[in-house]
């Protein structure tokens, strides 16, 4: 499917509600669509006279369509015959590969995000000047990273010459504890403390991390003391950070925290509509109603279900209608039986977790921290899914129920008197959720 084509001739139909026919058929009828990324779309006409009368006269008209179409605006580029092979000349390799349309444009604002979306976007046009550190939090799924990589973009294109630094967490951690073992403690340390611009997403998976948090702590002086802008995410505020060394929580609190709530009704519209013509489709407005009314929480699950229905018509042929709708993503709806995390995963994660070997948690071995960790994996696979203490049992080298319910009852109790375990448990929760997203 031809998506760039198929949105010119949406924007030709909706000029034709101000247009004259002969008007649009004089003008329009030889030109093409070239490409359609970020806020710009770009179009060609055979004719270098043709394309002057088009920018000098109805470059607005095609603002207008755009704007309908997208609820957002556009720079429109008119290219004449002699402009489009220079125009499509392979482009010099993309930056942060595989997340060029995470930009602005692309974000669909609403009152749920739209103070993110203004920080994030002052940080972008004028690095290091003000709020520094940003700090971006809310749940799974609501476009913190998608507002983290539009910096990234913004302040490519604007100073290519900054060395932007984007990375996870827990990425970050991995990263130090091979560094150490190699030997290359200053080469980490250089990679990052020479950033212009530090960005690191999900930062709640340093807290409770000895080495990680004592890097991260000269790391930010450094950058901090030299101006260069720092911005992080996390599913929590910094003040919610139990695990957090004091000194970096307050470090995170100097600049401006900022929260993403879940979209509401007409966001959610608007973003489903977006995703939707973006890759060519036209939902009719009972399946957009639908849609936005049945997933009401998490802007990635909405571009998983347009990506579905997509999918399910190209594979399928058929046209798109809400019983399309319901079959293509039932198990995104309200019936979360059907995507419980596995026990498997949620061993793996634990045991990830602790640095532990999953068969080793399914064992007998009873150091300290292996006994409370196996109890943790009993506690979350209860919570977690359907099985009960018996299967729960049979998971950790046939325990009997008995064995199951005292560890589920421990972990909840020390759950209520420990406020540490209890957000060790939250780190756990998001990794495996993390799993399904």
């Amino acid at each position: 499917m031809n998506s760039t084509a198929d949105v010119w001739a949406k924007v030709l139909s909706l000029m034709e509600t101000d247009m004259a026919a002969t008007t649009i058929h004089t003008w329009f009828d030889d030109v093409t669509a070239v490409s359609l990324d970020e806020d710009r779309f770009v179009i060609c006409s055979p004719s270098d006279f043709k394309r002057d009368i088009i920018k000098s006269r109805y470059i607005p008209a095609v603002q207008k369509a755009l704007r309908e179409l997208f609820s957002a605006d556009f720079e429109v580029v008119v290219l004449g015959r002699g402009e489009l092979a220079a125009y499509q000349k392979p482009a010099q390799d993309s930056f942060l590969p595989g997340t060029e349309e995470y930009t602005f444009e692309r974000f669909v604002v609403g009152s749920s995000n739209k103070f993110a979306h203004a920080a994030a976007l002052a940080v972008a046009e004028a690095p290091g000047k003000s709020y520094n550190p940003l700090f971006i939090y809310g749940e799974s799924g609501l476009g913190k990273t998608h507002l983290l990589y539009a910096i990234a973009h913004t302040i490519h294109q604007n100073h290519p010459e900054y060395r932007v630094v984007y990375i996870k967490g827990d990425a970050f951690t991995n990263e130090l504890i091979q560094a150490i073992r190699e030997g290359r403690n200053q080469e980490f340390r250089e990679k990052y403390r020479a950033a212009d611009v530090f960005l690191m997403d999900d930062v709640q998976f340093i807290a409770g991390r000895e080495s990680s948090q004592e890097e991260m702590f000269h790391t930010f002086n450094t950058l901090y003391e030299a101006g260069r802008q720092i911005v992080f995410t996390a599913d929590r505020p910094p003040k919610e950070m139990l695990r957090l060394d004091d000194r970096l929580r307050t470090r995170f609190e100097w600049g401006l925290p900022v929260d993403i709530q879940p979209p509401d009704y007409e966001t959610r519209m608007a973003i489903i509509k977006n995703k939707a013509i973006r890759r060519g489709m036209d939902l009719p407005e009972p399946v957009l109603q639908y849609i936005a009314e049945n997933i009401t929480s998490n802007v990635r699950q909405i571009e998983g279900t347009v990506n579905r229905l997509l999918a399910f018509q190209n594979i399928m042929g058929e046209s798109v209608n809400v019983d399309t709708v319901t079959r293509a993503v039932r198990d995104m709806f309200k019936n979360k039986a059907e995507f419980l995390p596995s026990p498997d995963v949620i061993i793996e994660e634990i045991g990830k977790f602790y640095g532990i070997d999953s068969a080793a948690l399914r064992g007998q071995a009873r150091t300290k921290n292996t006994a409370l960790a196996r109890q943790i994996a009993m506690y979350e696979i209860r919570r977690m899914t359907n099985l009960s203490l018996d299967d729960i049992g049979r998971e950790f080298e046939n325990r009997d129920h008995s064995t199951v319910l005292h560890s589920i009852k421990r972990v909840e109790k020390l759950i209520r008197d420990d406020p540490e375990l209890a957000e060790i448990i939250k780190d756990i929760n998001a990794n495996i959720n993390s799993r399904y997203e």
